[in-house]
């Protein structure tokens, strides 16, 4: 484990919180014997072991981890897709096993490889559609319609058919019919799977604005290290079901031994090479130093630096 493992306090109301949270799942064998098909073997899976932690309202926070270690478990968790073996779930003050109704019109879940598009429909329609079902009054449905056409840059594609669309132009139109009936929070599992960096770079821009401007609770999921430090300042790191670092990204890298390096070259042609960590510190040390011709800036991946950790968490069962 990560030595900066922490709980995250911030002030405000909790929109999530996980108490001692497990979940068991058993996992039917495959039959070697005859008895084996008459008794069919189980094997015990904990997809999470007693997890605890608390999201604010209003924060945007990033959840990873490798393949395997519990991360979409905890959004159908959230979501109430699932129920845990033991432990307390609240999600905006409700327990998604009593108030699982209310709390679907308070919550939005997107995963990057489904969609909830009529496939063989225009987009406008399964809009539509959601507005009949959800019974989204025509003023709200009116104005958020109008606000996920633009920001998200549908309108070009509303009135094609689903199976037409590319896979950025379907990501971006799931995520504007999410929106529709105004959720509070936000739980978005691989959002950007498969996206060029264009339609990446759509994505994270609106995402991070619609937690900015309107106050939304978002918790992401990625495998892609780099979108997910763009969007986020608050990580939650997962191994083997078990909370493993909660903190901030530079807190994560410095972990990592992620470390930041300013190549300083001066007019004669020699170079100096500062490590450093505070950015402020660097220009007052820069700002001090005569005859500088250029200055450029690299840094360990914080990519590497996870895949070595996930490798480094295989190979030792943490």
């Amino acid at each position: 484990m990560l030595k900066s493992a922490q709980t995250v306090i911030v002030q405000g109301d909790t929109a999530v919180k996980f108490s001692g949270v497990t979940k068991i799942f058993r996992q039917k064998q495959p039959p070697q014997s005859i008895r084996d098909m008459l008794r069919p073997r189980y094997k015990i899976v904990n997809a999470l072991d007693d997890v605890s932690f608390t999201v604010t309202q209003g924060e945007l926070v990033a959840y990873a981890g490798p393949n395997g270690a519990g991360k979409s478990t905890t959004i159908k968790l959230l979501g109430a897709m699932l129920l845990p073996s033991r432990g307390e779930v609240s999600v905006l003050g409700m327990s998604p096993l009593k108030n699982r109704i209310p709390l679907m019109h308070k919550l939005g879940v997107l995963f990057g490889n489904r969609t909830e598009l009529w496939w063989d429909h225009p987009v406008s329609s399964s809009y539509r559609w959601k507005k009949e079902v959800w019974d989204i009054s025509k003023r709200d449905f009116d104005k958020m319609e109008a606000l996920v056409l633009d920001l998200l840059d549908i309108r070009p594609f509303y009135r094609t058919f689903a199976r037409e669309l590319s896979l950025g132009q379907r990501m971006r139109a799931d995520l504007g019919m999410m929106l529709l009936h105004r959720p509070q929070l936000i739980l978005l599992d691989e959002p950007t799977l498969g996206l060029d960096v264009l339609a990446k770079r759509q994505m994270i821009a609106f995402l991070k604005q619609l937690n900015r401007d309107e106050g939304t609770t978002i918790i992401v999921t990625s495998h892609d290290m780099d979108d997910l430090e763009e969007m986020a300042r608050r990580i939650l790191l997962i191994s083997r079901g078990k909370i493993a670092f909660d903190g901030s990204f530079s807190i994560l890298r410095e972990d990592l031994g992620c470390t930041r390096r300013a190549i300083v070259t001066f007019k004669d042609g020699t170079q100096k090479e500062i490590a450093y960590q505070d950015t402020a510190k660097l220009l007052r040390d820069l700002s001090k130093m005569e005859h500088i011709a250029d200055i450029s800036f690299n840094q360990t991946s914080l990519e590497e630096g996870m895949a070595n950790l996930f490798a480094k968490w295989k190979s030792s069962g943490c």
